[in-house]
């Protein structure tokens, strides 16, 4: 079978559709998985759902058939344009929220004090329950196993649970201060994110008077 060069199919084919009037007026362009291109009446069905070229009697370009896109491809699209617009959102926020960077900035400050308050309190309570630990242990000395005299008595169940309950108060206070610790960090973040937004919005404002 000889093979045609592209130039040549598609100059075949417009001569074609010139001498029988009941062929269609348009052609189309597609390429196959080897990179070789084709021209034709009609796009063979396995290349249906690939990018093609619609093309007139000249060979001249009239329309273009985008290849489908994956589910994965239209994930990606949605995601992206879901981004978009919350991005567009909040730029509206930051423009009509706040006149000044010191607006941004006191009310970080304000949240940062919150946390701050927030952190003395954990705080305070975890030296509480330090204190309360240190307590039941002294008690705890006095039985067994960690008195070892002959006539000591076995660990109350009451002072055990206790025991267990404050370690687990502390564990869990402690976990609490700490994520505490990495909102802090976030909120500057954010922060400082929208004042760099704030300030190049602004930026663009004034470029565009």
């Amino acid at each position: 079978m000889r093979a045609w060069t592209p130039c040549l199919a598609l100059a075949l084919l417009c001569a074609v559709g010139v001498a029988h009037a009941d062929d269609k007026s348009v052609a189309y362009k597609w390429v196959d998985e080897n990179g070789v291109t084709h021209y034709g009446d009609r796009i063979p069905p396995q290349y249906a759902k690939k990018e093609s070229s619609v093309l007139n009697k000249q060979g001249v370009e009239i329309g273009r058939n985008d290849a489908q896109k994956t589910p994965d491809q239209l994930a990606e699209e949605a995601r992206l344009h879901e981004a978009a617009l919350r991005q567009k959102q909040h730029d509206s926020f930051l423009l009509t929220t706040y006149s000044t960077v010191k607006d941004i900035e006191s009310l970080r400050d304000e949240r940062l004090g919150q946390i701050s308050g927030q952190r003395r309190a954990a705080e305070a309570y975890i030296d509480g329950l330090h204190s309360r630990l240190s307590t039941l242990q002294s008690r705890a000395l006095n039985f067994k196993p960690y008195n070892e005299a002959p006539g000591a008595r076995r660990l109350p169940d009451d002072l055990a649970e206790d025991l267990m309950r404050t370690v687990n108060e502390m564990r869990s206070q402690k976990a609490a201060l700490a994520a505490k610790d990495a909102e802090e960090n976030a909120l500057r973040a954010q922060f400082q994110a929208d004042i760099d937004r704030y300030l190049e919005l602004h930026a663009a404002v004034r470029s565009n008077r």
